[in-house]
C-alpha cells in the first residue's frame, strides 16, 4: 500500500475532518475494554502496563484489540529502562576486548527501544504532538468516546 497511512474515522471526527473527505461509516468500532496484561512482560513492563491501561481506560480509548500494540510499547519501555540503568552503571563508553574505548552496546539498545516507544506512543496519543491533533469535548458536553462516530454534514458553499 502506498501513500500516507489512513487516519481512523474517530480521529477525523475529533479533529474536524480537515480534508473534508467522506468518512467511513462502516469502520469497525470495538467496545472500550481493558485488555489482560500478557504474562510474557517483565516486572518493569508490567508496571508500565498498569499505569497506561488506567489512563487509557479513563479516556475510553483502549480495547481488547489494542493488547499486542500496548504490550509491544510496554516491552520496549522495559528494555529501554534496563538499558538506561546499565548506561548509568557502566557509562556510555566501555573498553573493547583489545582495550580500546567503544560505545556501550546498551546505548544502541536504549536508542532502538526509544524509537519503538515513540512510534507506538504516537498511535495511542501518548505524545504532545499526537494529542494536539485531537479535540476533546468540553466538560459540560455529554460523555463521548473516541469510538463514537458522529456524521459530519457536507457544507458545500458553492450552492
Amino acid at each position: 500500500m502506498r501513500g500516507r497511512r489512513p487516519v481512523p474515522t474517530r480521529i477525523k471526527v475529533l479533529t474536524g475532518n480537515p480534508g473534508k473527505r467522506p468518512l467511513n461509516e462502516h469502520e469497525p468500532r470495538p467496545e472500550p475494554q481493558i485488555p489482560d496484561c500478557p504474562p510474557q512482560l517483565g516486572q518493569v513492563a508490567r508496571e508500565e502496563w498498569n499505569r497506561l491501561v488506567g489512563e487509557l481506560a479513563s479516556l475510553r480509548i483502549v480495547t481488547a484489540l489494542d493488547r499486542s500494540a500496548l504490550a509491544a510499547y510496554c516491552n520496549a519501555y522495559g528494555l529501554w529502562a534496563e538499558a538506561t540503568e546499565a548506561i548509568q552503571k557502566y557509562g556510555t563508553m566501555v573498553k573493547s576486548p583489545t582495550g580500546y574505548p567503544i560505545q556501550s552496546p546498551y546505548v544502541s539498545i536504549a536508542n532502538r527501544q526509544a524509537e519503538i516507544m515513540m512510534r507506538i506512543a504516537s498511535e495511542f496519543g501518548f505524545t504532545p504532538a499526537s494529542r494536539s491533533r485531537i479535540s476533546a469535548p468540553a466538560e459540560d458536553w455529554p460523555q463521548a468516546s473516541l469510538f463514537d462516530v458522529v456524521p459530519v454534514a457536507d457544507t458545500d458553499d458553492a450552492g
